[in-house]
């Protein structure tokens, strides 16, 4: 029987992630700009952890970590980063709804970036399961309706982000793995940080306010606080294979944030495609020794 304080810890880190892109819109259309919000939710972020992580070093002894891991971590930060501008530039041009089912592609690519990665031979299940997210996200996208107009720009940049985002997941489980979480968090943040500074440059003085600070500070507690915390006290506990699983609530949180909040609508053929595609992250996990 798993901890089940574990399975909750994993639970509300991905609720919390599930809620980001609703806010975001909604501060949008309050007027805050996308640059102002991205910036301030990794500056924040980074700021919280290399405090938490200071007070820590503080009070118990640390081992000295090599700059080359520092440098490594920071770069493969960049993936963090573009993640989040990808997706929240996405829902721009789509719904939240379909921004979330873009995001999460990265179901079936971190399995080829993992075969790439380390030249294993996927599983005939997992094929299969593979399949059912595709089925799953033609369905939930509501591809088939003739009626629903598209901008490929969202579509694009919503893919893009799962790609990205792919490559995030790989990069927080195996990316200098001896170096404590919280440190590791705290540079990967730090790159994701410098590529939005670079992505949005002078946008970020033109568009920063006081009104954007608190929303800022919101979706940095939602995005790059709350979640590497809660995932870092769950997952070692609950295991990869269940965490998965569980982190899959992302998916109707965030469709349920933006139809409550946002007032978007989907039909019971999405619903259908949601359900498709969160039976798929069960499936490819099942062989995992849940």
């Amino acid at each position: 029987m798993k901890d089940f304080k574990s399975i909750l810890y994993v639970a509300i880190g991905a609720c919390s992630y599930g809620v980001l892109a609703t806010i975001v819109k909604y501060a949008n259309d309050l007027g805050i700009k996308t640059s102002a919000l991205t910036f301030l939710q990794f500056f924040v972020g980074f700021l919280f952890l290399f405090l938490l992580n200071l007070l820590k070093k503080n009070s118990e002894t640390t081992e000295k970590i090599k700059t080359s891991s520092k440098i490594k971590l920071i770069i493969w930060g960049i993936a963090l980063g573009l993640t989040t501008t990808l997706y929240y530039l996405s829902i721009q041009y789509i719904p939240v709804s379909l921004g979330i089912i873009l995001l999460m592609q990265s179901i079936w690519i971190s399995l080829i970036i993992e075969i790439f990665v380390t030249k294993t031979k996927p599983s005939f299940l997992k094929i299969i399961s593979v399949i059912i997210a595709l089925i799953g996200t033609f369905l939930a996208t509501d591809l088939f309706n003739q009626a629903v107009t598209l901008d490929f720009r969202g579509i694009l940049l919503g893919f893009s982000a799962g790609v990205s985002y792919s490559i995030a997941i790989f990069a927080s489980s195996n990316i200098e793995s001896q170096i404590k979480s919280s440190v590791r968090s705290q540079y990967l943040v730090l790159g994701g940080l410098i590529l939005i500074t670079l992505f949005w440059n002078f946008n970020i003085i033109r568009d920063i306010s006081l009104e954007a600070l608190p929303w800022g500070i919101l979706i940095a507690v939602f995005g790059t606080i709350l979640p590497p915390l809660l995932f870092t006290k769950g997952i070692p506990k609950t295991g990869i294979a269940l965490a998965n699983i569980i982190a899959s609530l992302e998916i109707p949180v965030s469709i349920l944030s933006a139809i409550i909040i946002l007032n978007e609508s989907i039909n019971l053929i999405q619903w259908i495609g949601v359900a498709i595609i969160l039976f798929a992250v069960v499936t490819i996990n099942k062989n995992l020794g849940i």
